[in-house]
């Protein structure tokens, strides 16, 4: 297979931080759900978290998708689809079509205003009791994120397309406009508590 990297630009930690992000994602879906659909947003331009976890059916969509990372992941049994999130009105699902959605270390490049349309979008895709899986930076950790694509550990075409960076309030006060409830809502660190992990169940 052809070594297509996880995100866009370079750093010398992305490919280990991708593959932690993953992991991490990976730990907080209850076995139960594996039989079902999973979507990946902003699956990136190589869908590792995909390739890594275990579904029944796996759908990934991203910006960057070509019929080149369809012939390349066909082992996988992967359903890619170019797609920007933003600039669409809704995704191309039917209602509560998932068990699963993850957003890794996507949602910070979401704009303000568009994230409650975006989450909205993500709760009518799932089905009822499905699992919305969410990592992005802590926001304290944002010069330290810069300082790090300075050095070129972290890419710096990724971290100048931040959009914002979200303090646990701001992330369920965007939860709740999308439709979730607080009380299924549950938020954690990891990696140094410079990243957040987030689930929330419809």
């Amino acid at each position: 297979m052809a070594n297509y990297r996880a995100t866009r630009g370079f750093g010398l930690l992305e490919e280990f931080l991708a593959k932690k992000r993953a992991q991490r994602a990976d730990s907080l879906i209850p076995q139960s759900y594996r039989s079902g659909r999973i979507l990946d947003i902003g699956c990136g331009a190589y869908p590792s978290f995909l390739c890594l976890t275990a579904f029944a059916e796996k759908y990934g969509i991203d910006k960057t998708i070509s019929s080149l990372w369809q012939k390349e992941i066909k082992r996988h049994s992967l359903s890619l689809m170019h797609y920007d999130i933003e600039s669409e009105a809704s995704l191309p699902f039917r209602d509560e079509f998932f068990d699963t959605v993850t957003m890794l270390a996507v949602f910070e490049h979401i704009s303000h205003k568009n994230l409650p349309t975006v989450i909205k979008e993500l709760h009518r895709v799932l089905k009822r009791n499905g699992l919305l899986i969410i990592t992005t930076p802590a926001k304290w950790a944002g010069f330290i994120l810069k300082g790090m694509a300075r050095l070129r550990l972290v890419s710096h075409e990724e971290i100048s397309d931040h959009k914002a960076l979200h303090t646990p309030d701001s992330i369920i006060t965007v939860l709740r406009c999308g439709g979730f409830t607080p009380k299924n809502i549950a938020l954690g660190y990891f990696e140094f508590y410079m990243n957040t992990w987030v689930t929330a169940m419809k």
